[in-house]
């Protein structure tokens, strides 16, 4: 209550251009954020689609499109169906770039091939990430303690079974442990020579 009057307690809100969701997850916003950017792909349709040289023309969907999709990216806690989405939208964009219809059964990798990329939009979220992270972990802010998992609250959940659900700083946490992670953090050298270059695009070995 504040003023006198009842907060109403709701599933999801939009603060600062993000769904926040009461089970604290991203697979909402994400869906959003994909939906705005397909928007804006198709806005400027004749653009990307035209006659201008492929290398100008990627960078021209990664500066207007894949802005659009990313914003806010750095807090994401990606699940396998979330980097699964990410990734059928990296390729939709190529496959609308150049034209290429679903029924001509065009494999991924041939899109990928073709517009001569590699799946980039989990490195550059992971990027993204890095940057951001680096910043809070140099800082004694109450934005650390809280991805720390210092403050009181969250969401209770009883009787849960499987795996404990991925925390933020897990992509990073799964190369060194997290004392370690914070030491790093304080040398801007070390960390970008760990991180920076280290987190390289996405690479997957195909099957027939």
């Amino acid at each position: 209550m504040i003023d006198q009057k009842q907060l109403e307690n709701v599933e999801s809100f939009k603060y600062l251009g993000s769904v926040l969701t009461n089970d604290g997850r991203c697979n909402c916003e994400i869906k959003c954020r994909i939906a705005m950017a397909k928007a804006a792909f198709n806005k400027k349709r004749a653009l990307f689609t035209s006659t201008l040289d492929v290398e100008l023309r990627k960078k021209l969907v990664k500066c207007y499109v894949w802005s659009i999709a990313l914003y806010g990216a750095e807090t994401w806690t990606l699940r396998a169906v979330d980097q699964k989405n990410l990734e059928t939208f990296e390729t939709w964009c190529w496959r609308r770039m150049e034209k290429i219809s679903w029924t001509d059964h065009v494999r991924k990798e041939e899109v990928l091939l073709k517009v001569k990329e590699q799946r980039n939009i989990l490195h550059e979220i992971r990027k993204r990430k890095t940057n951001w992270i680096g910043h809070i972990l140099r800082r004694n802010c109450l934005l650390q303690r809280v991805i720390e998992g210092k403050i009181k609250g969250g969401i209770e959940v009883t009787g849960r079974r499987g795996r404990r659900r991925r925390m933020l700083v897990d992509d990073l946490r799964e190369r060194t442990g997290y004392s370690h992670l914070k030491e790093e953090a304080l040398d801007r050298t070390m960390w970008t020579a760990r991180f920076g270059r280290g987190f390289g695009p996405v690479v997957r070995q195909t099957t027939k």
